[in-house]
């Protein structure tokens, strides 16, 4: 209940409690995460103990899930129809209504002290549930909060509360409860009005890096086991991350191991060359129900010049064909975050092994770390390290056997030995397909509308498919996979990510949709096209099609498909009779 948690003080900044909350009822899964981190962060690295940062989580108010519930009930908001309805008249509908006029006194008192950018996020009854988290299913509201006149800035943020309420509702959300056969008028929405880690460079508002930590690295490379976890850091806001954008990976144990790349011109090519930030500068379009209305797109040349690459970047040397860390030398800037991990410039990495080894202990499972860090432009330090989120890890650790002459039986559809997850699946008997032959990067937004459709039937019919595509699943650049949401695919029970020379990227760890295919425990298999396991492809094409589109195809098996994966040495198969 949210009177656990100190109450919002009208003299916001001059009180000592950095966690407050507007309203009564609770406070959500996502709140109660951070509620829990704010304790356990006390003990852990309690102030001085890394030499200038600041470790902490950025302060907050709450609006308790009885304000949802009111403004609901008062602008009958319940009995327009919400399932039938497209997400932006859902939007629409909830932006001329009006909030409860109990929280309005506090919400102007709020924003009429703070001056910063704000994050206005999801904090759902159901989100980050144990079992069927909803990470990236609700949308988060950035505003730069700039304005010079504070009924201007009250009525930016009023419009993105209400676009967090108005998600609860949107299509994904929706699809994803009938998924996990939950009813829509179950949620309750409370809402996180947060102070957003940055800096202001110019026209932008950004901090230097974010990251995800996750204490288990399904795909370990190197010397690195899976216990060892991984952190996908990018420069920017974290927005890259979890969209299944291109950042840099790396063990915790290991911090100054580049990734596998063959080459230092491979590493190059995939590497971040854009990040996302606030927009500070003049108003864009008006249009509130964009979750993207006030960020703003940068290059690795607006950082050099914000003076934000510094401790971030290392150099290419075209001659040497080398990296150099820093950005003390002309050349072309390459995202690597060498100062911090190979030199050390800044304790990042034992911030990260010190809150990772606490936080599995104290919940005594894997966890997933979200956060963003600030970095002194010339110096490095002082530095603030911000914790924004906490969620439990599912990690099944029953004893799956799938020895390497398996991968080479006559009756596989596909094997790997590059796979997520650990144990059975005996269920499926269709099978959802991108097909090769009509496959290219720039179809891959009708490919996710094809999938979307078919999946829609297969849920309703009660049928688990396995679904085989091209590239990172759930990537918001289709220039690097296919844009589903989860609630698109909801329907697959094996997924599998397959690679052409076209098509050819490093799956994703740091991604919402990453993180709800491990809850699920939905098998995740990567297949190479240079690896030695290949896809049998002429086996599905000779099945007669269900559905057929110019670039996906549906098949029903003639008997279920055995799914094996083996979590402990990442191989998987997919056999047929």
């Amino acid at each position: 209940m949210s009177s656990l948690y100190p109450h919002f003080d009208r003299h916001f900044l001059d009180s000592d409690k950095d966690f407050t909350v507007i309203g009564g009822g609770e406070i959500g899964g996502k709140a109660k995460g951070l509620a829990f981190a704010r304790q356990l962060l006390a003990e852990a690295c309690p102030p001085g103990m890394f030499r200038e940062v600041e470790v902490g989580i950025p302060r907050l108010t709450v609006l308790a899930t009885d304000v949802f519930e009111r403004f609901m009930a008062q602008n009958g908001l319940y009995d327009i129809g919400l399932p039938e309805l497209p997400d932006p008249r859902i939007a629409h509908a909830f932006q001329k209504a009006e909030l409860p006029a109990l929280v309005v006194g506090d919400l102007h008192a709020l924003i009429a002290q703070m001056h910063t950018p704000l994050a206005v996020r999801s904090s759902g009854l159901l989100e980050d549930a144990l079992g069927h988290p909803f990470a990236g299913t609700y949308e988060t509201k950035m505003i730069p909060n700039n304005q010079a006149d504070v009924q201007t800035r009250f009525q930016r943020l009023v419009e993105a509360i209400k676009f967090v309420y108005a998600s609860t509702f949107f299509g994904d959300a929706q699809r994803y409860l009938r998924a996990i056969g939950r009813d829509i008028r179950a949620e309750r929405m409370a809402v996180i009005i947060q102070e957003i880690v940055g800096q202001r460079c110019g026209d932008r508002f950004y901090p230097s890096l974010s990251g995800v930590l996750r204490t288990h690295n399904f795909y370990p490379s190197g010397q690195a086991r899976p216990e060892d976890g991984v952190v996908s850091l990018a420069l920017g806001l974290g927005k890259t991350i979890v969209d299944g954008g291109v950042v840099w990976t790396y063990s915790p144990r290991f911090p100054r191991h580049r990734p596998p790349y063959g080459s230092t011109r491979e590493l190059l090519r995939n590497t971040q060359t854009e990040f996302w930030a606030v927009n500070m500068g003049p108003p864009p379009p008006y249009d509130p129900i964009s979750e993207t209305e006030y960020l703003t797109r940068g290059s690795l040349a607006d950082a050099e010049l914000d003076g934000v690459l510094r401790h971030l970047a290392s150099t290419y040397d075209a001659d040497s064909d080398r990296l150099t860390p820093g950005t003390g030398t002309p050349g072309p800037r390459v995202l690597t975050f060498a100062p911090l991990l190979e030199l050390g410039t800044v304790p990042l990495n034992a911030i990260l092994e010190r809150l990772s080894a606490c936080c599995k202990q104290t919940l005594r499972c894997d966890v997933e770390i979200e956060f963003a860090m600030t970095l002194d432009r010339q110096h490095g330090l002082p530095a603030r390290f911000g914790f924004l989120q906490l969620r439990p890890m599912l990690v099944a650790h029953e004893r799956i056997d799938v020895p390497e002459s398996e991968l080479r039986r006559p009756d596989v559809l596909l094997a790997t030995e590059n796979a997520l997850g650990n144990g059975e699946v005996d269920t499926i008997q269709d099978v959802v397909y991108v097909r090769p032959q009509t496959f290219a990067a720039r179809h891959t937004r009708a490919i996710a509308a094809d999938l979307a459709d078919i999946n829609a039937g297969l849920v309703a019919a009660g049928r688990p498919y396995l679904l085989i595509g091209f590239g990172r699943w759930g990537s918001s650049d289709p220039w690097l996979g296919t844009p589903v949401t989860w609630p698109q695919i909801s329907g697959a029970r094996t997924i599998v990510e397959a690679t052409l020379p076209e098509m050819n990227v490093d799956p994703s760890q740091g991604s919402h949709f990453f993180h709800n295919i491990t809850s699920f425990r939905v098998p995740y298999l990567t297949v190479r096209h240079t690896g030695p396991c290949r896809i049998d492809w002429a086996w599905l094409d000779a099945l007669p099609a269900d559905t057929q589109t110019e670039f996906v195809r549906h098949v029903r098996t003639p008997t279920r498909l055995r799914v094996r994966v083996d979590g402990r040495t990442g191989r998987g198969v997919v056999l047929h009779d």
